[in-house]
């Protein structure tokens, strides 16, 4: 039986982890599969199978390190990488995936004869901002990646983006392998009891990430503002938790939007609050695939997002719609949608039963179908 080690920065709640747990659970019915993280600890550590070995590099979470074992940590990471992976590599391991760029990659990638993965979840191009220090990461990360032996896309889209920046990347070793989805593990928590903070007369929208940039979260709440103001009113739910918390609410309070705009903090199970919320939105200024949107889809949502990667899961998907990634884009996008909306309207909205046997039935056989197919690609470059 293969030994196969996965790394990531940490298991704390976000897209690329929910997918690497799934992932792990699932491989590890067929290989030895160990998970190694930077930083120790995040809630969906507890997810993993109990098969599953664990390393981290720290005994404790980032946000509990203070700033000068942050310090630490980094300089650490830069200067003794080649002696951090010889130690975790004396394990014995067949295969090696960076499952998610930055910290992780780079470490993986010192020199070794064992076969190595890397994962790419990100427009690549938008990861990198315009200052010194960012052109450095970007010719670093370049030299990294050119030491694995294959380079995972999540959608044609990232692909594309990579190979701009990095012009010497090579069809063999791309593949694209969409997110493992475990199906009926989100059926199943989507049906667990929770306090929603739902209000039956508003038009209820909801966004499940992490608060950062990327999700252009400052940009949703202006764009509700200009709603209000030319009388569309609705109430938007944000499930997580993040840097840029503390700047968003106070963005909210000054926009007079703090009780239609509502930061519902990070929720371990965000599954019923997309069950019930009337549309789910991921109005980011750029995206990987985007597989909070397949989740959605998972519990028949109508979905609203902005031109990005993402736009892939929208594919063939009749409850999409895609807007323009700018301001006046999406006010516009999101006034033709929701003009229209009243209480009559949700109602039958909310009526549309996405409950039934034939429902199910047809979205088991989809995830038996996609997610065996997702595996068969993994294991033939395992």
């Amino acid at each position: 039986m293969k030994n196969i080690i996965i790394g990531i920065t940490s298991l704390t709640i976000g897209g690329a982890e929910r997918v690497l747990v799934d992932l792990a659970n699932r491989l590890s019915e067929e290989y030895n599969v160990t998970i190694f993280t930077i930083y120790d600890g995040g809630e969906l550590k507890k997810e993993l199978n109990t098969n599953i070995k664990k390393i981290a590099l720290y005994r404790k979470p980032f946000k509990e390190l203070t700033k000068i074992e942050k310090l630490k940590a980094s300089l650490k990471l830069l200067f003794y990488k080649k002696r951090i992976h010889e130690a975790i590599m004396k394990k014995g391991f067949d295969t090696q995936i960076a499952f998610l760029e930055g910290p992780v990659t780079r470490l993986f990638a010192v020199q070794s004869k064992i076969n190595k993965i890397a994962w790419i979840h990100n427009d690549i191009s938008k990861v990198y901002g315009n200052g010194i220090k960012s052109k450095i990461k970007k010719i670093l990360d370049g030299i990294s990646y050119k030491k694995y032996n294959k380079l995972v896309f999540v959608s044609e889209e990232n692909k594309k983006d990579f190979n701009k920046e990095y012009k010497w990347a090579t069809e063999d070793k791309e593949e694209i392998i969409r997110n493992y989805i475990d199906y009926k593990k989100v059926l199943q928590k989507a049906e667990e009891k929770t306090d929603l903070p739902y209000d039956a007369k508003e038009i209820n929208l909801l966004t499940v990430c992490r608060l950062v940039e990327q999700k252009a979260l400052d940009r949703f709440i202006k764009v509700q503002a200009r709603l209000e103001q030319d009388g569309i009113h609705t109430k938007i739910y944000i499930v997580g938790d993040g840097p840029q918390r503390y700047n968003l609410q106070k963005q909210i309070d000054e926009q007079g939007l703090t009780d239609r705009f509502i930061l519902l903090g990070q929720k371990e199970n965000p599954y019923p609050y997309i069950k019930f919320c009337d549309y789910f939105c991921l109005l980011s200024y750029y995206e990987g695939y985007g597989m909070v949107l397949e989740e959605a889809k998972i519990l028949n949502k109508p979905i609203i997002l902005t031109n990005t990667a993402a736009t892939e899961c929208a594919n063939g998907y009749d409850k999409s719609i895609i807007l323009e990634n700018n301001f006046d884009g999406i006010v516009k996008g999101l006034e033709k949608e929701l003009k229209s909306d009243n209480i009559k309207y949700l109602d039958n909205l909310k009526d549309k039963s996405n409950n039934s046997e034939e429902y199910y039935s047809k979205l088991q056989k989809l995830n038996e179908e996609v997610q065996e197919k997702i595996i068969r690609k993994i294991k033939n470059i395992l």
